[in-house]
């Protein structure tokens, strides 16, 4: 009787094959697996193409053509843009040269105010800019100037950044004495107009309050799990990711590598980025959690970012309870192409189609569905 060389290798135990047949049976393995991996990453890839693809913060700064062009890779259906906060005419100048921006490059951006302004960003290929800040501080001391920021096309709002401002404490401040009553005004405000309330640098009493009182489902654009970064003043505990999503709001996993671990450049990586996206979906549910990254669109890396003129700034500006690390960012989220390799991740770890489009985008439209007013 005789037999084929793979018949031969099929009948015979691991420990009766010679060298050279045990290596080419492990080498055929691993082709098919390869073969394999390549195929899902395809379909994976496919979904990627077809879903709602949002960024709940981008740092849009310095656009030039490079920006264009990294944007064109990224697969983005649309962003919130950090615009300039400091005071009320800069922000206002803020908005007005990405209006210009916007109307320059028509067959590239749209101005998102609504819902559908993402849809259609997607059926006519485009990028939808949703307008906001990162601090209230704009504001100033009148609630009248919220109105004056929501004709010019402002839909989101911090309101506060890491320091105390007129509205509240921020997530860093000495005292946690929560909203002011002029903070508690603006929210009222922004609720009765349509613009999100984000809390994402917010104190922790700051936070709670503005959950709260707002009668709209509030804002985390971009923040992570405490649970999983134990005292990190940026992270949000359970509490109150759950009391977020119970009233229907929305929580973007940030992408900075040292926001999410404290080491990026070794122990934290992409799946430490998606722990933290699987652990908000536990304590908030499904329909509450998307991603962002808080950088340029480029990434750190292409964008410039060097020890010198990122990191060593950031010692000075922020807390040392921040515990900023270089380098700051995760490989894979540091280049266009990002929640590519997210969607990639989330299937590898069984997260159904449905639920992957959901984090990537689905959730955020579902959030401005609820929260923003045509």
């Amino acid at each position: 009787m005789s037999f084929k060389r793979r018949e031969l290798i099929k009948i015979l135990p691991v420990g009766a094959l010679l060298p050279w047949q045990l290596i080419s049976t492990f080498a055929d393995q691993d082709s098919l697996n390869t073969t394999s991996a390549s195929k899902r990453h395809q379909e994976v890839d496919q979904v990627y193409n077809q879903a709602i693809v949002f960024d709940g913060l981008l740092i849009p700064r310095g656009w030039n053509e490079a920006s264009f062009k990294a944007l064109a890779k990224s697969g983005y259906t649309g962003f919130n843009a950090s615009l300039v906060s400091r005071n009320l005419k800069l922000a206002m100048a803020s908005m007005r040269e990405w209006t210009q921006r916007i109307e320059d490059n028509s067959d590239k951006l749209i101005h998102a105010k609504t819902a559908d302004d993402f849809l259609r960003a997607k059926r006519e290929k485009k990028v939808a800019v949703m307008y906001g800040f990162q601090n209230a501080t704009m504001v100033e001391k009148s609630v009248d100037n919220v109105d004056t920021l929501y004709k010019a096309g402002a839909r989101w709002i911090q309101l506060t950044y890491n320091e105390r401002n007129l509205l509240g404490d921020g997530c860093t401040e000495r005292t946690n004495a929560g909203l002011s009553d002029f903070g508690l005004e603006v929210v009222e405000r922004m609720n009765e107009l349509g613009i999100v309330v984000d809390l994402s640098h917010s104190g922790r009493q700051t936070t709670n309050d503005a959950i709260a009182f707002s009668k709209a489902g509030v804002s985390f654009n971009h923040t992570m799990c405490e649970a999983l970064y134990k005292n990190h003043p940026r992270a949000k505990t359970d509490q109150q990711i759950r009391a977020m999503a119970d009233k229907g709001g929305m929580m973007g996993v940030i992408g900075l590598g040292y926001m999410i671990g404290p080491d990026p450049g070794g122990k934290t990586t992409l799946d430490t980025y998606v722990d933290h996206i699987e652990h908000a979906i536990k304590i908030a549910g499904i329909d509450h959690v998307g991603v962002a990254t808080d950088f340029a669109i480029e990434g750190l890396e292409a964008n410039g970012a060097t020890r010198e003129n990122w990191y060593i700034p950031r010692l000075t500006r922020f807390k040392p309870s921040y515990q900023v690390r270089w380098p700051p960012w995760i490989p894979e989220l540091d280049q266009p192409e990002r929640y590519k390799y997210v969607a990639r991740r989330l299937d590898k770890r069984g997260h159904s189609t449905t639920n992957i489009e959901k984090i990537l985008g689905g959730n955020w439209l579902r959030y401005f569905r609820e929260t923003l007013k045509a």
